[in-house]
């Protein structure tokens, strides 16, 4: 249940802590494993927990946050937990209104369509202000835990969340959010350099509120090509590294194993391995062999195996993931999918997968 059992400071001791290890390039007896969208629609105790609940408003319940980022806990022997949130909680902080639309997903009621749009943004945040009930529910999930696994913070990356906020929602082609960089490439900077600044704030925030890692999502690096992403996206990526090491240094806060995950975006690999993350995610679609070439020994990949794979049958899944360890090798490697969990998953095979990764990791580790 999530309540606070120990006092707010004295977290609970860290009984598993495989998957910081593996961050932070250690040796481990097993690969670590966790899902992107492991707490989710896909499990019928989520469907319930947020069934009479507006998405947003489940959001902002450190209660029923603490509850959905357990429940795949309860299910599998995952290596760690991802807060439930998402990552337009940033836009609203910014003063944006975002609500969910059935059928539709997240949708902007306002987006951003002149370059003047971006006065009505706040240009100041206070992030306890505005994002406070994220931290309280980060806190409240560190003690529930009770120091069984790790537990990750996360943030959606600037030109992601812009994208987001010009488009108005999902689009399949980002053409609004892209003209702007062609049209308006000093304003897109500024709209960019302020997210950056609130997403420092935040995921600081959230490694004082209890967060033991956290990830940065750029899940739309692949409408970019290589040439946008290096002006209007990893400039920002890496900024976001630096700073919030720094700000931890300067808070005197853990220096917790940051990850990046930019979905699509093969051409900057190398780019990525040198950004100032522990971590790269890869996606479903690059080659294991090839991103650990392109990334070399000093970083650890999280990844990659395609979602859909988990609608096989149990024992191709496991097979599925022996190939994929024996692709990565068992070491500085943390066995993931290469995006999020669908809907319509069976957890059966969400624990068949979990339980290949660790029993397949095992058996090349002792051989």
């Amino acid at each position: 249940t999530c309540s606070f059992s120990h006092s707010p400071k004295g977290f609970p001791k860290l009984k598993n802590d495989t998957f910081l290890r593996a961050a932070r390039g250690e040796e481990t007896e097993h690969t670590p494993v966790w899902c992107m969208r492991q707490a989710g629609r896909y499990l019928p105790e989520f469907r319930e927990t947020r069934a009479a609940q507006d998405f947003f408003a489940t959001c902002r319940s450190p209660k029923l946050c603490c509850e959905l980022t357990l429940q795949p806990l309860r299910r599998f022997p995952l290596d760690a937990a991802i807060i439930f949130s998402d990552i337009l909680v940033v836009p609203q902080a910014l003063g944006m209104e975002v609500v969910m639309v059935p059928g539709k997903g997240p949708t902007f009621t306002e987006p951003l369509k002149e370059v003047e749009d971006l006065l009505k943004l706040r240009q100041k945040v206070d992030v306890t202000a505005e994002l406070g009930y994220v931290f309280q529910a980060i806190t409240l999930t560190r003690h529930s835990l009770e120091g069984r696994v790790p537990l990750i913070g996360f943030s959606g990356a600037p030109w992601t969340l812009m994208s987001y906020m010009i488009e108005g929602g999902g689009s399949s082609t980002m053409a609004k959010a892209k003209s702007w960089l062609y049209r308006h490439p000093e304003a897109s900077h500024q709209l960019l350099r302020l997210l950056a600044d609130v997403i420092i704030d935040y995921l600081v925030g959230q490694v004082a509120a209890g967060a033991q890692a956290l990830q940065l999502f750029e899940s739309h690096a692949g409408h970019l090509g290589p040439e946008q992403f290096q002006e209007f996206a990893l400039p920002y990526i890496r900024d976001i590294a630096q700073a919030v090491k720094s700000k931890l240094k300067e808070e005197a806060l853990p220096l917790v194993p940051m990850i990046i995950f930019a979905k699509d975006a093969h051409y900057a690999l190398r780019d990525l391995a040198h950004a100032g993350y522990e971590v790269v995610g890869l996606d479903w679609t690059i080659r294991p062999q090839e991103a650990r070439a392109q990334t070399g020994k000093d970083v650890t990949l999280q990844g990659n195996l395609d979602p859909c794979a988990l609608y096989a049958p149990k024992e191709k899944i496991g097979e599925l993931v022996k190939k994929m360890l024996e692709a990565f090798g068992t070491q500085r490697y943390i066995a993931n999918l290469g995006h999020g969990l669908y809907p319509d998953m069976n957890p059966e095979n969400v624990g068949a997968f979990v339980e290949a990764v660790h029993a397949h990791s095992r058996h090349i580790n002792k051989h």
